[in-house]
């Protein structure tokens, strides 16, 4: 990002900030002044001395937590979550943030949350600034980050109800919602698959980047397909994105309406459902419905282990819990 003046913000430094880099020397400061002409000036004279050398190596500004996540942003990172974040870190450079730093803007941060909602929502974002910035850390997660293990799924008429809300809430809110729950896949990858990448005529698609940090060929259903070959846009689009969705306020805007509506219909909560219930959907019918065991699961490649997989056995009763039928049971007098 090159040096340039950042305006004031409304409730914070009256000041104007010098950010960017320059010479391949990164600056963020603060300009010690409000009037955009002398903020200007002290820029310019930043720039000259970046040029004649007077600013050298030892004395560069170290690239700040708020400068880092702008990077990282700017890179493709994902931003939820970063906000309140960066408004306490600020200037600290990244060289000096630490595993007490990060332990005590968890708290202050969300002093009432879950060790789950901390790890989310301030270790992850946090490593993974870090990360793009080039700075290992060791980091430890708070006792208890993995939280209580959920696994709500959807039965076949909930999860076609929310579907077809979704469709009627927006067309390619509904086009992915099926693709997800066909195909079991996470909500990012979808999210920056491409058109190119998929062959409907041979009922494939490639998923270039999944969490376990493999490539995962995926097979489409007929379902997903026909799904698909609707799409508002087309699908003839080349290395453009198949769905213009971003994590953000405004997708999951777009799910409460589809789930509100569904819930109308179908006369029960669905508020709980989320993307990733999609996800725990496809792994319960692949089990239930599919006739896969955990091994099966596991050749998928949704799922890289079989300790992963196992939490859908859920699904379907044991051959031995069938005994119960011959157990002795009273005889019943006929009327």
């Amino acid at each position: 990002m090159p040096l340039k003046l950042v305006p004031p913000r409304k409730g914070k430094s009256p000041n104007f900030t010098i950010r960017g880099t320059y010479l391949g020397v990164y600056i963020e400061r603060s300009a010690g002044t409000g009037v955009r002409s002398l903020a200007a000036r002290v820029l310019a004279k930043i720039k000259r001395d970046i040029e004649t050398g007077a600013l050298t190596s030892s004395a560069r500004e170290k690239l700040t937590f708020a400068g880092a996540a702008a990077d990282y942003m700017k890179a493709g990172g994902e931003a939820r979550f970063l906000t309140p974040i960066i408004e306490h870190f600020r200037l600290l450079p990244v060289e000096e943030i630490t595993q007490g730093s990060i332990d005590r803007a968890a708290a202050k941060i969300y002093p009432d949350a879950t060790p789950a909602t901390r790890n989310r929502q301030v270790y992850s974002p946090v490593s993974a600034v870090l990360r793009h910035a080039g700075i290992k850390l060791a980091l430890k997660r708070p006792k208890g980050a993995q939280g209580v293990m959920r696994n709500r799924w959807l039965w076949p008429e909930q999860a076609f109800a929310v579907i077809e809300a979704a469709t009627m809430t927006d067309k390619e809110l509904g086009i992915l919602l099926e693709f997800l729950l066909y195909t079991g896949e996470r909500l990012s990858p979808p999210l920056v698959m491409r058109c190119d990448e998929l062959r409907l005529k041979e009922n494939f698609c490639f998923i270039r980047d999944t969490k376990n940090g493999d490539p995962r060929p995926v097979h489409l259903p007929k379902q997903v397909v026909a799904a698909l070959k609707r799409h508002p846009r087309g699908l003839d689009r080349g290395e453009q994105r198949v769905f213009r969705f971003t994590k953000g306020s405004a997708f999951y805007k777009l799910l409460r309406t589809a789930t509100a509506r569904a819930s109308r219909k179908t006369h029960s909560d669905l508020s709980w459902v989320t993307p990733h219930v999609f996800c725990h959907t496809y792994g319960t019918w692949m089990r239930r419905y599919g006739g896969l065991d955990v091994i099966g699961l596991v050749a998928t490649g949704r799922w890289k282990d079989q300790k992963s997989a196992a939490r859908y056995t859920h699904a379907v009763v044991s051959e031995e819990s069938r005994k119960a039928d011959l157990l002795p049971r009273p005889k019943r007098k006929r009327a």
